[in-house]
């Protein structure tokens, strides 16, 4: 049986990458906003309000989460690229999506804001060097050191996992 949470399995940290295999997964981040706009069309609010699966968060949940989670992963990048194994910021997920924009804001500036952030996300990623993909940064939460090759998949993974989440909710949904 498979697991609600996880449509497309969990993240799975498959170690460094070759070249080929980063460039499809900037090509995934980079295909990711049209795939959230397309999940979530013609959703309405009481739509936007189930949840993903039981327990889980609602659809307007995940598309709020994807831009506030990827901003962060941006940022971690630059930090990644201009400084010595910086430590990361961590931040509660869990209490974001409890917050009035979270909750119940409209998807449209979420789609928007991710789609101008994956346009420059995609612009540093594609502007890294082979070398750049071993930096690294410390993540106090999981009490490791993470490289920006981890982050790469982390992130191409997340992307789809969450619109997934949505996929499965709008079937929920009667969508």
């Amino acid at each position: 049986m498979s697991d609600p949470r996880f449509p497309l399995g969990p993240f799975r940290d498959e170690g460094p990458a070759e070249p080929a295999l980063r460039a499809a997964r900037i090509d995934r981040i980079a295909a990711q906003p049209a795939r959230l706009e397309a999940a979530l069309a013609g959703l309405d609010d009481p739509a936007l309000d189930t949840p993903f699966r039981d327990g889980g968060w609602t659809l307007r949940q995940v598309a709020h989460h994807l831009p506030e989670s990827h901003m962060n992963a941006y940022i971690r990048v630059k930090l990644a690229l201009t400084e010595d194994r910086p430590t990361i910021k961590p931040y509660d997920q869990a209490a974001w999506a409890k917050l009035a924009d979270a909750g119940t804001g409209p998807v449209g500036p979420s789609i928007r804001l991710l789609a101008a952030l994956h346009e420059r996300w995609v612009l540093v990623l594609r502007g890294m060097a082979p070398d750049d993909f071993a930096r690294t940064f410390v993540h106090p939460e999981q009490n490791a050191e993470r490289s920006l090759d981890w982050l790469l998949a982390l992130y191409a993974w997340h992307g789809d996992h969450h619109v997934a989440q949505i996929e499965a909710g709008r079937a929920r949904a009667g969508r």
